[in-house]
């Protein structure tokens, strides 16, 4: 690990081996949370910080995405909607955003109008305040067009914090996987008319927020899968509770021209970035009333896709394990795809 890869950055195991090696062994474990609360201490998708009897979460993440424009949305409207996103997995009801906008010398005014405006609009439609923000220009050819980095802040009860699984719990997906990879590939490839009529799934998920927020007890896992996809969500919580999650491939939700053109071209829709999607743990006990809630608010394709349960052997503890469309078992590992500025 002498240099720095691109699957450093895609979100499976290279980047989780770079970030132990490099940030988690380096901070002394009583500096990994602050304020009675979970930082680094757990990993999530942001950090959650007890102040009275609530909770600040607080979530950043640097977008950067190529094309800049893609079918479905731009680095705007996936910037706002992916940082929404991370909140309202962990629990947390979406306040307030800042932004870092740093962009290339020689940059169209009216494109970066156009990306700005794309993502106020996905804030102000959920009455989230903009309420600060840095930009930047570098030189032309030292900044690969732009990058943003979201900060989102929200308030929650009771964080969820991806640490809770527990054998018996059920794990389900809001939608269908893989299209927001699929359709960055295919741009990159110049092959969007082997996806017509597929679009980015890029989108707040804003509307599933008060069925976590009604079910908040018995969640003990949520998550967003985009770097790296659903598998690398999966392999993070098996790996860190120690339990084996066993998933049933043909449940899972994935559109026919998505999975046909990554089948042709030998990539695993597991493996692939979603923006519009959580996948969620929960217990055994409401998991036909919480599908069917997230089914009235709109997402018509939630479903199980499998169990966590506690290890047959050794060798399955912390694994990911798929039952296949044959009958057959597989580990499901989180692979990095080579795609450089996916989400």
């Amino acid at each position: 690990m002498e240099h720095i890869s691109i699957a450093h950055g895609a979100g499976a195991e290279d980047s989780w081996r770079i970030l132990e090696k490099l940030i988690v062994s380096k901070t002394p474990t009583s500096l990994r949370k602050v304020m009675d609360g979970y930082g680094l201490d757990v990993l999530d998708d942001g950090v959650a910080l007890k102040i009275g009897d609530k909770y600040l979460v607080v979530t950043v993440d640097t977008y950067t995405v190529n094309p800049i424009f893609f079918p479905g949305g731009d680095i705007g409207s996936l910037a706002a909607s992916g940082t929404i996103n991370d909140l309202v997995v962990m629990g947390a009801r979406p306040i307030a955003f800042m932004d870092t906008i740093v962009v290339e010398e020689g940059f169209l005014v009216s494109e970066l109008e156009r990306i700005i405006d794309s993502m106020m609009n996905i804030l102000f439609r959920y009455g989230i305040g903009l309420i600060g923000g840095d930009f930047k220009v570098m030189p032309h050819g030292s900044l690969d067009k732009i990058n943003i980095t979201g900060v989102g802040i929200g308030v929650a009860e009771k964080p969820i914090i991806d640490k809770y699984l527990k054998p018996g719990d059920k794990v389900v997906v809001t939608g269908p996987i893989g299209d927001h990879g699929a359709v960055i590939l295919a741009s990159q490839l110049g092959m969007v008319d082997k996806l017509e009529g597929v679009e980015s799934d890029s989108k707040p998920l804003m509307n599933i927020l008060p069925v976590i927020e009604k079910y908040i007890d018995y969640i003990h896992a949520a998550r967003d899968p985009t770097r790296g996809g659903l598998a690398a969500t999966l392999n993070e919580w098996a790996r860190g509770s120690g339990y084996t999650i066993v998933i049933d491939r043909a449940s899972i939700p994935v559109r026919d021209k998505v999975r046909f053109f990554l089948e042709a071209l030998g990539v695993d829709p597991l493996s692939m970035a979603c923006e519009g999607v959580a996948v969620v743990a929960t217990d055994s006990s409401v998991v036909d009333d919480f599908v069917n809630e997230l089914h009235s608010v709109g997402e018509v394709d939630a479903c199980v896709i499998g169990d966590v349960v506690e290890p047959d052997n050794d060798f399955l503890h912390g694994r990911v394990v798929a039952k296949t469309e044959v009958g057959g078992r597989v580990l499901v590992r989180a692979r990095s795809v080579n795609l450089p500025r996916i989400c």
